[in-house]
């Protein structure tokens, strides 16, 4: 039940707003710092990606706006009729998209391209909230973990048969919502290990290795039939036992299949990364954005080398430096001091999205904000890692920072339904 509100600005936190709005101009100014050159010095010549990143970030604002009009009961109301109109729309790319740099995952029309994986992240934050907040659903429920778990993973399959793993990747984000809803620890530590399996296929031999699980799985099964006075209760643990080894079997063999169906960009970038030992030159080509971008960090010093004057962005010398290393930018021009207070702007947006999050009335707007704090904290963390060498480079984008109207608007959708739905907590009655 609530009572209406009379003002769209009632209740809204500023101070998500105004991080938002900050997080949002810097990266402005740092992409035009990413592409300047003397020819086209307006920062708001529309010719330039920055002129149309402004165009971007007016969008935003509209779209923000239009999200705080809405009722907010419609977000509650329609979570899985969106969802499916997003699944539609990744089922579309794939028949109907434009292929850009291997990846069939964009509409194009004209000059305006939308990436509709981007948006998927909200559609799936709204429908696992409204999933996990229905009153008949048991987080301890076997089928509750499924349905959930296919609510994140289907639009993740679909995105990696456009053939964007790294953008299917911050799906998995989501499993720190459901950890928090009360889904077992134990679901993490099998992720671990699941994760810890999965690279140990990329670099050891797979009989090997499916001959090291066999051998554990037999010294378990022992060991518990050995010190088990139930007979039928380790029968059963045993099978269970072999159960996962079949699991884990069959796993490794599919990333051994996965990855090579991969991209060849995309497994030299894998392979340079688990250290493997390729040929020097291809390693060379492979880490070329990931050594330039810490040249241009390391360049910066403590106070960086100021606006406008950093020589490696200058001269273009960090591919996708406007995108996905935008933040090599920040590290050559502002130095530690800037690229410290940059961290510390995204990291209170998350710890502010989670706290808000936490006094919520609705069990619905808690899930929710949690899924938006995970999406934040996955983008900000890969994507600062891959500029510093401790991520992969999958290629996704940095919050309100990377060139790109799909991922800007679609991050203010994401965290915008979440200040509405904030802002409508004290309107309802427990």
């Amino acid at each position: 039940m609530s009572r209406e509100q009379k003002n769209i600005f009632q209740n809204i936190d500023w101070i998500i707003t105004g991080l938002f709005l900050s997080l949002m101009l810097l990266g402005w100014m740092n992409i035009y710092a990413a592409v300047y050159n003397d020819e086209h010095s307006s920062i708001f010549d529309i010719s330039q990606k920055y002129g149309k990143q402004l165009m971007w970030i007016g969008g935003a604002i509209i779209l923000a706006v239009i999200i705080l009009i809405l009722d907010a009961n419609f977000f509650t109301a329609f979570p899985y009729p969106i969802y499916i109109l997003s699944s539609i729309t990744l089922i579309a790319v794939i028949f109907f998209g434009t292929e850009i740099s291997g990846s069939k995952s964009w509409f194009r029309l004209g000059d305006f391209g939308l990436q509709p994986a981007e948006f998927g992240k909200f559609t799936v934050g709204l429908a696992l909230a409204k999933y996990m907040s229905s009153m008949d659903t048991k987080i301890a429920n076997f089928q509750t973990k499924v349905i959930a778990f296919f609510i994140i993973l289907f639009p993740a399959l679909l995105i990696i048969l456009q053939k964007e793993t790294g953008t299917a990747l911050v799906y998995t984000a989501f499993i720190f919502v459901m950890f928090r809803e009360g889904f077992s620890g134990n679901i993490m530590l099998g992720g671990f290990f699941a994760a810890l399996l999965l690279i140990s296929a990329l670099l050891v031999n797979k009989v090997v290795l499916v001959m090291l699980l066999v051998i554990i799985a037999l010294t378990v099964s022992a060991a518990v039939w050995i010190s088990s006075r139930n007979r039928k209760k380790a029968k059963n643990v045993i099978l269970g036992v072999f159960a996962l080894l079949i699991v884990a079997s069959g796993s490794v063999f599919g990333v051994d299949y996965a990855f090579n169906k991969m991209q060849p960009h995309q497994k030299v970038r894998i392979n340079v990364f688990l250290g493997k030992d390729i040929d020097k030159d291809i390693k060379k080509k492979a880490g070329y954005n990931v050594n330039q971008s810490l040249i241009a960090i390391g360049s910066g010093g403590f106070a960086g080398k100021g606006f406008l004057q950093g020589t490696q962005t200058k001269y273009n010398f960090v591919p996708e430096q406007s995108t996905d290393f935008i933040f090599c930018t920040v590290g050559e021009e502002w130095g530690f001091i800037g690229s410290t207070i940059v961290i510390l702007l995204f990291l209170a947006l998350i710890l502010r999205v989670i706290f808000i999050a936490e006094r919520q009335r609705s069990s619905f707007s808690r899930i929710y904000g949690y899924g938006v704090a995970s999406i934040l904290f996955f983008h900000v963390a890969v994507n600062v890692g891959m500029t510093i060498g401790l991520a992969p480079v999958i290629g996704i984008p940095l919050p309100f920072f990377s060139y790109g109207g799909s991922s800007l608007w679609a991050f203010t959708i994401l965290l915008f339904i979440f200040i509405k739905l904030d802002s409508n907590r004290l309107l309802i009655l427990r």
